[in-house]
């Protein structure tokens, strides 16, 4: 039985990605942070079929002392501060967890158990600024935030390390990717959320930053489906994940209000508060090499997405 070490696996990603290797009769053992509140809704079905340890990115020895104990198969990175926003105001945590945590956990697996496949979480914010549309594993970063400048050093530290070191040591570029498992402080649940508090007289009205930003979105639990693809492959190379479609925040509540019977126009207001200091105004995919190379498709489209979000919101506010 393969052990998986998932770092993060309380967030949208970890929980999706655990339900997978369980299923492929992993041992599945995942790391969370020590803190005095800790949210486990997401795993709490599928607690006592997991193991979870103490751990921290800011931390190496706790890092040492988990390998040492575990010796992971796999090891999974979804750990981060993952919210763009956020990364202006704490941009230091920012670099030293979604950067610097990437080297900690590397340098562990190098030392202890450097047959370990290493699976990190790049982004499609490290695009940014694009240089050219779509965009492939060739493209070149201009990353337009804190948190898109850290996911580039821990991408190239992961590259760094399989050309210096030899590991099998992987990135999934992950354009964006929701779910009802979305966090309430990103854009596509906010609006599900907020459809759904309007559909029920809970609320009026829906303030959001840009409608024009264009995205490339993808249900999450399809991309974890690659996560592990890659490490299975007989060599370790990095890949783009994505639709290969880009809508925009627009549609995107064009198509969540429609689901209630609704138009967008009557709720929606534009807040100043809610742009960001450097927008990213464009990012699509070209997934081609991870479609040829891992086998890998998409499973649910875009209209799909959003109706699973809505109802999932409908139903919890219901309750």
């Amino acid at each position: 039985m393969p052990t998986a070490l998932i770092t993060g696996i309380t967030g949208q990603d970890g929980s999706y990605l655990a339900e997978l290797l369980l299923e492929k009769g992993y041992k599945v053992i995942g790391m969370v942070r020590r803190s005095s509140t800790v949210t486990w809704e997401r795993i709490e079905h599928i607690k006592s079929d997991i193991e979870i340890v103490s751990g921290d990115l800011h931390d190496q020895s706790s890092l040492m002392t988990l390998v040492r104990e575990v010796q992971p198969d796999e090891v999974y990175n979804l750990a981060a501060q993952s919210f763009v926003p956020t990364s202006w105001s704490q941009p230091t945590l920012t670099g030293e967890v979604t950067g610097l945590g990437v080297t900690r956990l590397l340098e562990v697996i190098r030392l202890i158990k450097p047959d370990t496949r290493f699976y990190q979480a790049s982004s499609s914010e490290m695009f940014g600024k694009v240089r050219e549309v779509p965009q492939r594993e060739e493209t070149p970063f201009y990353p337009r935030s804190p948190y898109g400048v850290a996911k580039v050093y821990g991408h190239w530290i992961t590259v760094n390390y399989r050309e210096s070191y030899n590991l099998y040591a992987v990135s999934g570029i992950l354009f964006n990717h929701e779910s009802p498992r979305r966090g309430l402080e990103f854009v596509t649940r906010k609006i599900t959320d907020g459809v759904a508090r309007i559909k029920l007289g809970l609320a009026d009205s829906l303030a959001l930053g840009n409608l024009d930003a264009r995205r490339d979105w993808g249900f999450a639990k399809d991309y974890v489906r690659a996560m592990w693809l890659m490490l299975q492959q007989e060599q370790p190379d990095d890949y783009v994940v994505g639709t290969g479609e880009t809508k925009s925040v627009r549609e995107f509540c064009q198509a969540a209000f429609a689901y209630v019977g609704l138009n967008y126009e009557d709720y929606v207001v534009q807040d100043p508060r809610f742009y960001r200091p450097a927008e990213v105004d464009l990012l699509v995919s070209d997934p081609s090499k991870a479609r040829d190379k891992l086998g890998w498709e998409p499973t649910v489209r875009f209209e799909e997405l959003v109706s699973l979000m809505v109802e999932a919101d409908l139903a919890r506010l219901s309750s």
